[in-house]
This record gives C-alpha cells, structure tokens and sequence, in this order.
C-alpha cells in the first residue's frame, strides 16, 4: 500500500476516532443547574450577615435576640464548663435511634401500602390520621401510656419522621412506569425479583425526598419532646435557659439544631447523587 492511500485511509479513520471522544458537557442554559454544598450556605450566610447588622446598628434589641459576638463568647463558655458536649450527645443520640427507627418503620409500611392494595387499605388510612395529628398533641397520653423516659421521646420522635418517609416512597412505588412493570411480567420476574429490581430503584428518588424532610423532622420534633419533663439535651439547656431569662442560650441551642438540620440535609443530599448518579436531572 502506498503512502498516499495510507494517508487516505488515516483521514478516513479519524473521524471515526474523533466521534469516541466524550464530549465536554456545556452549561445548561436552562434549569437551576447543579446544587453544591457552597450554593446551599449562600442563604445561611445572608441571614447571618442580617443578624450581624441589625445587632450592630441597633435595629435588633439584644434583650430580644443576643447578637452574634454575644452567642459565640457564651458558646465558648458552655464548651468550657461542658455543658454543651454532654447534652448535645443526649440530643444526638435520641435522634439518631429514632431516625433509623422511624425511616425503617416508614419505608416497611411503604412497601405493604404501596405493593399491595390490600396492604393500602389497612396501612394508608391510620398513617394519614397519623399525618394530621401533630406530635405535640400526643405528648399527654404518651406520657400516660410510656412514662416521662427515654423510651417516650424516641418513641415520639419516630412517629414523626417515619411520616414523610411513608408518604414519599408510597408516592414513588405507585409511580412506577407501568412499561416498566409490563417488562418485568413478560420477562417473568418473580415477585420478589420484581421488588429487587424495579419497585425498590424506581422508589429511591422519594425516599430520598422523605429522608430529607425526616432528617429536619427529627430535630424539630427533638426540640418538642426535650422540653416536657427532660434532664438533659439540647432543648432541657434551653428550657433552663428561659426560666432565668439567658436569651443567648437559648439562641445557642437554636443555631445547634439549625446546624445540625443543614449538616444532616448535606449529608442526604451527597448519598442521594452518589445513589441516583444514573439519573439525569435538572438538578445533576
């Protein structure tokens, strides 16, 4: 073969070549883009610089909210004397055992409810009386029923947050693509197959959705059970804190929820791409 049909046949091929080369993604035009952990703190930082300013021109009495230079020095004395480690463990602790006992409770009564009409009709019903009574509201006859302890709290805090954790994976499991479910027949799945591989992927984008709203759920209802009859916690300093009038720990006690509720939704978030990376969304 000569050169020059060489040469030709070398034109021909890199094109071909060409065409493998992934293409660098451009920005989309349209849609919110891609949400990062720095864009999510642009909203708290903004509310921190309005608190700063109002405290330091005097828009905002300090009798009503401590300014922030006030709620770090007293921070800094609650680490010290170590008020604010033992009880933030309490805190911790107590959401952290009724998260995963709420998530399970919901995603178990999710998958009854949702693949199974049968299973709706005993399950759905209870979970939306549930829905509309609020937690504070059960408080009296949990006391009754359980007692003033540990065991009341998680228990409460877990009715709380297995709510949206039910209502959100029971919304993705309905939402099956019916194709989807008419391959898995012709294919001959069985039932449990067909859970493994179809129901339980086309759910995960609502119950991430669920776990989300879970997450703030558990440290709002925490602020509720910590104050009725509690000896340690976040929401027990707090409740001190208000008999003999210390605004600034109370507003400490404030900012630590706030924290951990933005924490606990960065980390669902990260788990939620890293899950989902197979889905191509506005927000990916």
């Amino acid at each position: 073969m000569t050169q020059l049909s060489l040469a030709a046949a070398r034109e021909r091929a890199e094109p071909a070549s060409a065409d493998l080369v992934p293409r660098p993604r451009r920005r989309r035009r349209l849609g919110p883009g891609r949400t990062t952990a720095r864009g999510l703190a642009v909203g708290p930082l903004l509310l921190l610089a309005a608190w700063t300013g109002g405290s330091a021109t005097g828009l905002v009495d300090p009798a009503t909210l401590s300014p922030p230079w006030t709620v770090v020095t007293t921070t800094a004395e609650l680490v010290a004397d170590g008020r604010l480690q033992s009880n933030l463990l309490t805190s911790v602790q107590r959401a952290a055992i009724a998260l995963v006992l709420g998530v399970a409770i919901g995603v178990a009564l999710a998958l009854v409810a949702g693949l199974s009409r049968v299973g709706e009709a005993i399950v759905d019903g209870p979970v939306q009386i549930k829905r509309a009574v609020p937690t504070l509201a059960l408080i009296p006859l949990a006391i009754i029923w359980f007692g003033i302890g540990e065991q009341m709290k998680i228990i409460m805090i877990a009715l709380s947050v297995f709510v949206p954790v039910y209502i959100n994976t029971h919304a993705a499991l309905r939402g099956v693509d019916l194709r989807f479910v008419e391959l898995a027949e012709s294919v001959g799945l069985s039932r449990r197959e067909f859970v493994r591989r179809v129901a339980l992927p086309g759910a995960l984008p609502g119950f991430f959705t669920g776990l989300r709203l879970a997450v703030t759920v558990s440290w709002t209802a925490l602020v509720v059970v910590e104050q009725v009859n509690a000896t340690s916690g976040i929401g027990y300093l707090m409740t001190q804190a208000r008999t003999y009038g210390q605004t600034e720990i109370i507003v400490v006690g404030l900012v630590v929820y706030a924290v951990f509720g933005l924490v606990g939704d960065l980390v669902v978030r990260a788990a939620e791409r890293r899950a989902l990376s197979w889905r191509r969304s506005l927000g990916s």
